[in-house]
């Protein structure tokens, strides 16, 4: 038996499919749906996602490489107006569909 709440506010909603790829794991799942829970202008970053999700580096690395590797993620390295290097991260619900367009149909 499941028991779930009325949602109203505070929730996410997010595509199945991939909690259903076979191809990454229960860890990249866990860290992909932190990340598509957060605001869309969030600002990603290891040390952030360490502390939201008391993982270690490593761990938060090996789960952002799975799902790079799976095309979940793409990690752009660009520069500040300071010359430093910024990170930005652009996230996928589904790899196949990176723009959304299936939902159009």
């Amino acid at each position: 038996m499941v028991f779930r709440t009325n949602k109203i506010t505070n929730y996410t909603k997010i595509d199945n499919r991939f909690l259903e790829d076979k191809n990454i794991s229960l860890k990249a799942k866990g860290l992909l749906t932190l990340m598509l829970s957060l605001p869309d202008n969030w600002h990603f970053n290891v040390n952030g996602l360490c502390l939201l999700c008391k993982k270690s580096k490593n761990a938060i690395n090996n789960a952002i490489k799975e799902l790079k590797d799976n095309k979940y993620l793409e990690v752009k390295k660009t520069y500040d107006e300071n010359g430093r290097f910024i990170y930005e991260y652009i996230i996928y619900e589904y790899p196949d569909d990176p723009k959304g367009y299936l939902d159009l149909l």
